[in-house]
């Protein structure tokens, strides 16, 4: 085969072409679709091709072109999608996060006293009424409401830490409109 013939060879000249691919790309799949879009850009623009003249140029020359318009490309989608980012907050929270809070919760849950636990978790966990919470406990609708609050408080300040507003007692009268 004449030199020619050798340098119009599209067959022959995939060689090259996948080897010069490779060398921009550095990734074996980027490079054939690389080679593939040259190929397929040379029969779009054949007309263009100047007869007499060598194909493994011309080739080479669309190649490089079809690299340096996707680096671009890539580089100006990156570089929007990165400011895209900076304006939107994320729409959903991270998972780990909401893990470690529960974990904490149900710690902190644990170290409450039997008759805190048992309330809230019939109360907060079951959905029971107070009135069937304290009957399912056997005891007064007034003590379940002051276990719960008490557990409540707890793991308040096992949360945020101690509270520094003191609750301040009733007036001797003992009506809390007078404070």
């Amino acid at each position: 085969m004449s030199k020619d013939k050798r340098d119009n060879d599209v067959i022959g000249l995939l060689g090259p072409l996948r080897r010069y691919a490779l060398s921009l790309t550095r990734d074996v799949g980027e490079a054939e679709d690389l080679v593939h879009d040259t190929l397929l850009r040379a029969f779009e623009q054949r007309a263009q091709f100047k007869s007499g003249h060598s194909l493994r140029p011309w080739l080479m020359s669309i190649l490089h072109n079809r690299f340096v318009d996707q680096a671009r490309r890539k580089r100006s989608e990156r570089h929007r999608d990165e400011a895209i980012a900076l304006h939107i907050e994320p729409s959903v929270s991270g998972r780990q996060e909401g893990s470690t809070r529960l974990a904490d919760v149900h710690r902190a849950f644990l170290t409450l006293p039997e008759e805190q636990r048992a309330a809230l978790h019939l109360v907060t966990v079951e959905g029971l009424s107070y009135e069937k919470a304290a009957e399912t406990l056997s005891i007064p609708v007034g003590t379940l409401v002051s276990r719960l609050s008490r557990g409540r408080a707890r793991l308040r300040e096992l949360e945020d830490g101690p509270s520094d507003v003191r609750v301040l007692p009733f007036p001797a009268g003992g009506r809390r409109d007078a404070l």
